[in-house]
């Protein structure tokens, strides 16, 4: 079993280890955590990578599940028009194109419910499919093995606090294999982008 915060378009990283684990389960009890990838991802634009944010209307120390989406900017047209100039010319991007751009003519009051939107969307696109659910408690990390590899035997593994924009080394016992990415020519292979890129440039 394995443990996963929820997050926008995750990064490869996250699929990759819930990929190997029997049962994976999403944090729903959780408080929000700023500057991570709860509310953000990274692709690969033409000028290299792109943080694509999802604004938030964040009271102090809300839930996750509590947290609401800001819809008085245009981010979903603006991710929209990043995404699609990212990787309109990727292999994949007219097969799956159309099945991405459903989740932005959504709105999605809360983060929480875009996220596992997004989440089945991509899981769906990937053609993978693995037992997860929902939390039922909110586990300390200190209730977990923290950062474990995704072979060693333990109850939970927890993996909301080691996959992170700002982390400066990777899980244990991941292994993540280039792939061809559209940019690659000018930036070279860029590592655990947002499985958008994976989806639209194929494993």
């Amino acid at each position: 079993m394995a443990l996963f915060s929820t997050a926008y378009w995750a990064p490869v990283s996250t699929y990759r280890l819930a990929a190997q684990c029997d049962i994976v389960e999403i944090e729903q009890h959780e408080r929000y955590q700023k500057q991570s990838y709860r509310n953000r991802c990274t692709i690969l634009s033409a000028n290299g990578p792109l943080s694509l944010v999802v604004p938030v209307l964040r009271p102090h120390d809300c839930g996750i599940r509590d947290i609401r989406i800001d819809y008085s900017k245009p981010w979903q047209k603006t991710h929209w028009r990043a995404i699609e100039a990212a990787y309109r010319s990727s292999p994949f991007f007219e097969e799956f194109g159309a099945d991405v751009h459903e989740v932005y003519t959504t709105a999605f009051p809360f983060l929480f419910d875009l996220n596992i939107k997004v989440w089945e969307v991509s899981l769906a696109l990937l053609g993978v499919s693995f037992p997860w659910i929902l939390t039922e408690r909110f586990m300390p990390p200190s209730g977990a093995q923290v950062g474990m590899g995704a072979n060693e035997s333990v109850h939970t593994q927890d993996f909301r606090y080691a996959i992170h924009p700002k982390a400066k080394r990777k899980p244990e016992g991941l292994a993540l294999e280039p792939y061809f990415q559209v940019f690659g020519y000018k930036f070279g292979f860029v590592p655990d982008l947002s499985v958008l890129d994976l989806i639209f440039n194929g494993s």
